[in-house]
């Protein structure tokens, strides 16, 4: 066996959410003997015990995952990185800081281009809340879809909604930082990433997501170097593919493309 042969794969859940979003792909890898491995990163994660969350700038969230990973290949592990919604936003940040210590990249719903078909036209005003004082007693409120396209679901998470501040499905409200700072770091990603030589990727997107368009694949299958793609594209769902219609093809699609070969035991 080589040094680096055992593989963990680290989950990235999305913007101010929990790790709850990505309970069916680590039970998916945890059922097959995978390394599998939720990330809670301090400034970007929920956080139950304070009132109001406030966001550490994105440099701090990628500089947390990657001392992960550093910590994971120097116990002898290869690492893997799934990304869900902004958490394909850190994934990717990752990846333009230490390329090279990453194996694969899986990218689901991802948001670099905020164009899906329930964003408001007057989306383009949206840096007047995040970069002057307009915006300072802002904040973003979900509602329906909730990023789900199954009814029942939906109304599932609308009742977690109306009770706790956070479902599975995210929190119900998201603070300016947190918006601002992923907004930076969607633009140092586009900025920076077609100029890094990346690993191979696995890229799922949901035709019909609401929040971020095919034109992210678009852009992250022009702008790829290096390493190959491959693209799956969902018909029966929304922005949250982990949780509606597609979550069973999501979880499959990741088992077939993580390496196969001696699997470990969940961490």
């Amino acid at each position: 066996m080589s040094p680096l042969s055992q593989s963990i794969t680290l989950l990235l859940h999305g913007l101010c959410s929990t790790p709850d979003e990505l309970l069916t792909v680590h039970s998916a890898l945890s059922r097959e003997g995978h390394g599998v491995k939720h990330i809670v990163i301090p400034g970007y994660s929920f956080d139950a015990t304070k009132d109001r969350q406030e966001s550490l700038g994105f440099e701090a969230w990628i500089d947390f995952v990657c001392a992960e990973i550093l910590a994971l290949r120097s116990q002898g592990h290869r690492v893997n990185l799934v990304g869900l919604s902004a958490g394909v936003s850190v994934a990717l940040g990752v990846a333009i800081q230490a390329p090279t210590e990453i194996e694969q990249l899986i990218l689901l719903s991802t948001p670099l281009i905020i164009d899906g078909w329930n964003i408001p036209f007057y989306h383009f005003l949206l840096p007047l809340a995040l970069y002057t004082p307009l915006g300072a007693l802002w904040r973003y409120k979900e509602s329906s879809p909730y990023g789900i396209k199954n009814a029942r679901i939906r109304a599932w998470i609308e009742r977690e909604l109306s009770q706790r501040r956070v479902s599975q499905a995210g929190a119900s409200v998201l603070e300016i930082s947190h918006l601002r700072e992923h907004d930076r770091l969607r633009r140092h990603v586009i900025k920076h990433l077609p100029c890094i030589d990346l690993p191979n990727a696995l890229i799922i997107h949901a035709v019909e997501d609401e929040v971020a368009g095919l034109s992210n694949v678009e852009w992250l299958q022009k702008n790829w170097r290096l390493g190959k793609v491959k693209t799956v594209l969902l018909e029966n769902s929304y922005h949250m593919i982990t949780i509606d219609n597609d979550r069973t093809q999501v979880c499959n699609e990741i088992l077939k493309f993580i390496a196969p070969e001696s699997p470990d035991q969940a961490v």
